[in-house]
Order: C-alpha cells, then sequence, then structure tokens
C-alpha cells in the first residue's frame, strides 16, 4: 500500500500519468514544517528577545530578517546548481543544514548581544546570511521536486498540503518554544533553538530519503536535460529571461507578492486608530485573517483537484490566479472604503475575505510556478524556480517596510491617520489589478512538455496544449 502511494508512476483509468502520490507530497511537505520550525524562532522569537528583554531598537532585528531576505537573490544559481546535478535532495539536505546552522547560530548571537553587543551583532549577521542561503537552497529545489514530481491534477492541492504544513511547522514551534522558554534565560533560548534545528534537520534528511531518483534512472529526454544543464549560468540566466512567459511571470509573482505583503505591518495598527480595536482585538483579527487564508488554499485544492469522471472540479489554476488577484484587490478596496466610514464597517469580515483571497491567489500562484517551470527548455526548471523564488523573496523583503514608510508619508502629507492606511491599501489594490493583467497574459498549460504522453484513443492536439486557460 505505501509502495503505491509512493510510486512516482500513478495509475488512474486513463493510463499512467507521472506524479507523486499523497504520501510522497505529505513528506515533501514534512520538509517546509522543518524550515517553518527554524524560521519562525529566527524571524519572531528571537526578534522579540532582541526588542524585549535586550531592549534593543526593533530596526536591528529588521534589518537582520532584511538581510536574509536579500541573499535570496542567489537562488537563480542555486536553482542552476540543482540543475546541472540533475538532483534536488543533495540541495535540500545541504540547504536545511545550512539553515540549521544559521539557526543556531542566531540564538548563539541574541545571546551574546547581552554582554558584548558588537561581537553579537556581528554573529547575527553570518548567522542570518546562513539563514538566507539556507532557506533559499532548500526551498528552490523543493518547489523544483514538486513541480517535477507531482501530477499536473494534484499541483493545487499539493501547494496547499506543503505550505499548510509549513504553517503547522508555525504553529508547533511557536507553542512549545512558548511553553519551554519561560522563565526566560539566554542559555535557554540556546538550547531549545538548537533542539528544534537538529530535529528539523533529521526530519528532513529522513522525509526526502528514496524519494528521487538518481541520475539516469529516466531515460527520456536525459540527454537533452544533461546538455542543456551544463550551460554556464549566466548564458541559462540569460536565456530563462528571454522567454516571454518566464519574465511575464516573475513580474507577475514581484507585483503580487509586493502587494500581499505590504499591510502586514499596518493592518492591525489601522484597526486600533480607526476603529479603536484594542491590541487583544486586533490580534483576533490576525487569526481572522489567517483563518482566511487557510480555507482560500483549501478551496484551491478541492476546486482544481480531478473529481470522479477526470474532470477539473470547478475552475483552473490560471483561473484561481487571476481571480484571487481580483477578489485581493476588490477586499482592499473594501477596506479603504471601511476607513472612510468608520466603526459601522463589518472590518472582520473584509479582513477574513481579504484573507481567502490572499490564500487563494497565493496557491494558486504555486501551482501556476511548478507547472510553468517545466514549460520550457528540459534542464531549465532549478532556475527557472530560482528566478521566480528570488522575486518573491525580494517582494516580501521590501512589502513589509515599503508599505509602513508609505503609510507614514500618506500621513504626514495629508495630516490623517486614516488617509495614510488607505492610501496604501489602494495602491495594493492597484497592484493586484495589474498583477491579474499579467497573470491572464502569461497562458500556463497545464502539462509540461515532458509530461504529454500518447494515450489509447483519439485525443485532439489542441485538448493537449489547451492548459489552464481553459481554451
Amino acid at each position: 500500500m505505501t509502495a503505491a502511494l509512493e510510486s512516482p508512476m500513478q495509475i488512474d483509468g486513463r493510463g499512467p500519468t507521472p506524479g507523486l502520490g499523497w504520501l510522497g507530497i505529505v513528506r515533501i511537505g514534512l520538509v517546509q514544517t522543518s524550515l517553518g520550525a527554524i524560521v519562525v524562532l529566527t524571524t519572531s522569537t528571537m526578534n522579540r528577545v532582541m526588542v524585549v528583554e535586550l531592549a534593543l531598537p526593533a530596526m536591528l532585528p529588521g534589518a537582520l530578517v532584511a538581510l536574509h531576505y536579500a541573499v535570496q537573490m542567489l537562488r537563480p544559481r542555486m536553482g542552476h546548481g540543482s540543475d546541472v546535478g540533475r538532483r534536488r535532495t543533495p540541495w535540500i539536505i545541504g540547504g536545511m543544514a545550512l539553515l540549521a546552522l544559521g539557526g543556531i547560530g542566531a540564538s548563539l548571537a541574541t545571546a551574546l548581544m547581552g554582554s558584548n553587543l558588537p561581537a553579537g551583532i556581528a554573529l547575527a549577521v553570518v548567522s542570518f546570511l546562513l539563514i538566507g542561503v539556507g532557506v533559499g537552497a532548500s526551498g528552490t529545489s523543493l518547489l523544483t521536486l514538486l513541480a517535477k514530481q507531482v501530477a499536473p491534477d494534484r499541483r493545487g492541492a499539493a501547494a496547499t498540503i506543503v505550505w499548510m504544513m509549513m504553517i503547522v511547522g508555525f504553529i508547533i514551534t511557536a507553542g512549545t518554544v512558548g511553553h519551554f522558554l519561560d522563565p526566560f534565560t539566554p542559555a535557554r533560548l540556546v538550547t531549545i533553538t538548537a533542539i528544534v534545528c537538529v530535529l528539523a534537520f533529521l526530519l528532513t534528511a529522513i522525509a526526502v530519503r528514496g524519494i528521487e531518483a538518481a541520475p539516469g534512472t529516466a531515460k527520456v529526454g536525459a540527454a537533452a536535460q544533461a546538455g542543456a544543464a551544463a550551460q554556464p549560468f549566466r548564458a541559462a540566466l540569460s536565456e530563462v529571461w528571454a522567454d516571454p512567459k518566464a519574465r511575464r511571470f516573475t513580474v507577475f509573482v514581484f507585483m503580487s507578492m509586493l502587494a500581499y505583503s505590504a499591510q502586514d505591518l499596518i493592518l492591525e495598527p489601522f484597526a486600533g486608530i480607526v476603529f479603536g480595536y484594542t491590541p487583544g482585538e486586533s490580534t483576533k483579527l490576525a487569526g481572522i485573517q489567517n483563518a482566511g487564508v487557510l480555507l482560500g488554499m483549501i478551496m484551491v485544492a478541492i476546486a482544481t483537484s480531478r473529481g470522479a469522471g477526470g474532470r477539473r472540479r470547478f475552475g483552473s489554476l490560471a483561473a484561481w490566479t487571476v481571480g484571487g488577484c481580483i477578489a485581493s484587490a476588490a477586499a482592499l478596496a473594501a477596506l479603504v472604503a471601511s476607513g472612510l466610514v468608520g466603526s459601522g464597517w463589518p472590518l472582520r469580515e473584509t479582513v477574513f475575505l481579504l484573507g481567502m483571497s490572499n490564500g487563494a491567489f497565493a496557491v494558486a500562484a504555486i501551482g501556476s510556478m511548478m507547472a510553468l517551470a517545466g514549460d520550457g527548455p528540459p534542464g531549465r526548471e532549478g532556475i527557472r524556480m530560482g528566478m521566480w523564488g528570488a522575486a518573491q523573496a525580494i517582494a516580501f523583503g521590501a512589502g513589509g517596510f515599503a508599505g509602513a514608510l508609505l503609510s507614514d508619508l500618506a500621513r504626514l502629507l495629508s495630516g490623517s491617520a486614516v488617509t495614510g492606511y488607505t492610501t496604501v491599501f489602494a495602491l495594493e489594490a492597484f497592484l493586484f489589478i495589474i498583477a491579474a493583467v499579467l497573470a491572464a497574459r502569461i497562458g500556463i498549460s497545464n502539462m509540461s512538455k515532458q509530461e504529454v504522453r500518447p494515450r489509447p484513443g483519439p485525443v485532439a492536439p489542441n485538448r493537449l496544449a489547451a492548459g489552464l486557460n481553459g481554451r
């Protein structure tokens, strides 16, 4: 039974379909759980310790987190490295090892800041560089592995499973570490972080063991893939960037993720200043938004998976990507209206709809990313995924800071806090509309070129090429 679930060739009523089984997808999701467990310690717990317990300026952890995003510009180079080797698991394991070392180093740096601030900051810089490289290497190769081994009709569900498992990693780590961290001491922080990092690395190594075939196992297209991968990095990157579809998708990822992350630092203050929410109430508002995100992800997983008759239940990944962007823009426009109306507006319901729209678009976009990774010359999946991952990381690193900065500037110029916040919400809505237009123009195919196989019976060629556009 286990072998059948994990088999790289799943059998359905129409013939063989390449792809991991559900158990294999869950195993890869365990890597995201491990990644989330370490990242939440470095970006949340240590952030709080630096600001509260050590009374350091908030810009210090902010700069360190921005550094870990900035170094992920190396993702295309890492993706090319995995293309050359034609294996992803060594990069996943190696990236997780660097991430674990960076996490332990960050905890040591935080503890050291209490007695020797310059030395602690220097160690933190090195540690957060390792964290960024580790996240980039493991995350890029993990998504590439999913793109290569998950069947097209399972991509939406696979993206949902993997991302929900990362959120599970956030939740479990935050709850468990929060329990054992009190009463707080720097030594306790280092000990608990080291335990989490070692367990995360071991879980990753076990999860990916044997999940990827050795080079040369798949004979079809192996020579073409090897020849393409052997091309130098600069030439390979130029070739990928010259593809209009890949270039447009890169811009789409940047625009949509910039819009997605710009409200991170201003939504709760907006609720407090405009609607009079207490800190506890605004924290619950964030929980409502996250619940909406999860529901949006689940909706896409169900809607884009195959029903009993082999047909999609409702819509394609491309349609959900475009629709999620438009719905996110509409929800942000509603937030702009809420600032004008004030306390009578249903803020909780609006934030829930924003979360649901964001979750739907994000998972659909990740599924589309998997489809597009193989929609080009063989041996380029890693560098394509790395280019999009770099765009996402840069957008996330800039989004929160840019949103907070723009709201302050608009507030300063207008003399109104409401105007400051609603200006940012309006700009986010505009970015989502641009992202929707870009997504609609991309033309994502449902099956990569390597996945299109002849099947018994007459099949119209245009149906094979129709893809996610629904044409």
